[in-house]
């Protein structure tokens, strides 16, 4: 297997990496976490610009037929620059399940649109009973007329105050925790029954708790088949922990990269403090773990466009119990050598650490999915 990026890779990185620098600086990321937006609209029309937005789409959709390997680079240079933008959320699992499991139809409607900025889309597939388990759903879904009625609560639904559709995972049939009976539909955010209690992520980003009460849709507001949405889901959370673990390398990286800065220029007795042989020995430790996740990454990304979802799974799963033990290890030791420094607001340090933790929380924390790789080891 050739694990060189092709020449269109490496220029797709560089483009996102000279943005964040001319563009996306720390401060000016601590003022868009502050705003009422919570990111820049600007920065997105220059995302749709320059085809990061309709890159994992098919050409005939006007995309740019891009694979989860193009799209980890993406999210590798989001976690360097902190990027606030709804990425995740609207273009790597909205838009992935609309191209994975929507109509011909649908997909022509929306996938430019979405490429193009015009739209966003979030995926409310959790509950507040689920925690991590997607089949966990009691939101409910009935036929009425030629249509749909749903009805429930999603629990926080990432960048959902922004999102112009909600792609709603219910339940038409069956108890929770059932694989059957799960169905999955498109919601306009601007349909009758739909409120919103936004609020800010910890790191700096938005979610909302989305409630339905008695929402009509048409027929066509049903995704795929009836009562067999569970995996269209599943391979949307999937794709998504794939690319945050790309994120989180980014994250790792650069961490690594400001902690030995500091060591070189902050000094104690009379000397810069990397001098000393035990932090010598914590910084190669970060750095091994830098190369391991960035490793894992990669595997995760090659093998989560894959039709086999044993394969898939594993994968993942294997990818995101991982980086999310090297992302804390990392995360603590650049706190811990950056001393009280390291947890202050005005430091990009603090930022890094928070934002790795809401990684591994998001999707499947480490016991979640060392229990689900254990599973698919048989």
């Amino acid at each position: 297997m050739d694990f060189n990026y092709s020449n269109e890779q490496v220029a797709l990185r560089e483009t996102l990496q000279r943005f964040i620098s001319r563009d996306y600086d720390f401060e000016r990321r601590r003022e868009l976490s502050r705003s009422a937006l919570g990111y820049s609209a600007e920065a997105w029309s220059q995302f749709a610009e320059l085809g990061f937005l309709s890159l994992p789409f098919p050409e005939e959709f006007g995309g740019l037929g891009g694979n989860s390997v193009d799209v980890m680079l993406v999210m590798e240079m989001a976690g360097r620059g902190l990027l606030l933008e709804p990425y995740l959320s609207s273009v790597v699992m909205g838009g992935g399940l609309i191209r994975d499991a929507g109509s011909l139809s649908l997909k022509q409607q929306m996938l430019p649109r979405i490429g193009a900025g015009e739209i966003k889309v979030a995926l409310a597939c959790h509950e507040a009973t689920g925690r991590y388990d997607l089949s966990r759903v009691e939101c409910s879904a009935a036929r009425h007329g030629r249509g749909w009625r749903v009805s429930g609560q999603k629990t926080v639904v990432l960048d959902a105050p922004s999102a112009d559709y909600f792609l709603v995972s219910a339940r038409s049939s069956g108890k929770s925790g059932d694989e059957q009976g799960i169905s999955v539909f498109l919601i306009p955010r601007e349909s009758a029954g739909v409120t919103l209690l936004a609020y800010p992520t910890q790191s700096g980003g938005r979610a909302a708790d989305v409630r339905l009460q008695n929402v009509e849709l048409a027929a066509d507001g049903l995704i795929g088949t009836a009562e067999s949405g569970l995996t269209v889901v599943e391979r949307a959370a999937d794709k998504g922990a794939a690319a945050l673990c790309a994120e989180a390398v980014g994250i790792i990286t650069a961490l690594n990269e400001a902690t030995l800065n500091y060591l070189k220029v902050r000094k104690q007795f009379g000397v810069p403090i990397g001098k000393f042989q035990a932090l010598q020995h914590r910084m190669a430790d970060m750095f091994i773990a830098a190369e391991q996740a960035r490793s894992m990454a990669i595997f995760a990304a090659v093998y989560a466009d894959s039709e086999d979802v044993r394969e898939r799974r594993r994968a993942v799963s294997g990818a995101k119990a991982y980086i999310g033990q090297a992302a804390r290890l990392v995360g603590q030791q650049a706190v811990q050598m950056h001393g009280a420094m390291g947890v202050v607001n005005e430091l990009i340090v603090s930022h890094y650490f928070k934002r790795l933790t809401m990684i591994d929380l998001t999707l499947g924390d480490v016991d979640f999915h060392l229990a689900r790789f254990s599973s698919l080891m048989g």
